[in-house]
């Protein structure tokens, strides 16, 4: 018999099911907002629309991992985050995400969570860790998390998928 999944596993599943549109070479990533209990925005990584997609050599960052460690190139880097692509759709179709609640595949990184704050996300549930690889930039993303009013929460919920995702298979 099936049982029906609680609210975070549920919304986590539907989080890893918008991952599989994910665009990039590197971490497959999905998120959703949540607002009372209701999906109202998804996004995956990739890059902006209308870009050669990343998969297809669009991103330098990206089609040259081995020069860019984790954390580093950024700003090279033309994808767009699962988590800014979900605020933005929100904002581009005019959804207030104030109050919300997201849920990612992956932790969220340091630039993500400010965007996050200003947006007044309540609280952000993730599958995966992440951690800056720069201790300094590390101490400075707890301090920036913390400011999230109701937190950031790993979710233990299975992912069959993780290989694949974490681009490790």
């Amino acid at each position: 018999m099936v049982t029906r999944p609680d609210p975070d596993d549920y919304f986590m599943g539907i989080a890893m099911a918008v991952r599989r549109r994910a665009n990039c070479r590197g971490s497959r990533v999905g998120a959703i907002i949540v607002v009372d209990k209701r999906i109202v925005s998804t996004g995956y990584n990739g890059t902006p629309e209308g870009m050669t997609n990343c998969l297809d050599g669009g991103c330098e960052r990206c089609a040259n991992r081995a020069s860019y460690p984790s954390g580093t190139g950024y700003d090279l880097c033309i994808c767009v985050h699962a988590e800014q692509n979900a605020l933005l759709a929100a904002a581009r179709f005019g959804i207030s995400v104030a109050g919300g609640t997201l849920y990612t595949t992956t932790q969220p990184c340091f630039g993500c969570v400010k965007e996050m704050l200003q947006a007044k996300i309540r609280k952000v549930y993730y599958l995966h860790p992440w951690v800056h690889p720069d201790p300094a930039v590390a101490d400075e993303y707890k301090k920036i998390a913390a400011r999230l009013p109701e937190g950031l929460e790993h979710l233990n919920v299975a992912d069959p998928d993780s290989a694949w995702a974490r681009n490790k298979g």
